[in-house]
């Protein structure tokens, strides 16, 4: 069997755990337009999510040796 290519663009956004159960990724509107976007929100788009289970598996086709 030949290898399996990475989808780059996947392999920047998601992260396995360490179990390799569970995808990580990072929220999205973070990037401008900050100013009308309140402290706590901000502050909780910093943090690192799980993606939603219904994802996983198209996800980890994408991203086969992460």
């Amino acid at each position: 069997m030949p290898k399996i290519k990475t989808n780059r663009s996947a392999a920047k956004r998601f992260r396995t755990t360490g179990s390799g159960k569970k995808v990580r990724r990072y929220k999205a509107y973070k990037s401008h337009i900050l100013t009308k976007k309140t402290r706590k929100r901000k502050r909780r788009l910093r943090k690192a999510d799980t993606l939603d289970s219904a994802n996983i598996k198209e996800v980890k086709k994408l991203i086969p040796y992460a």
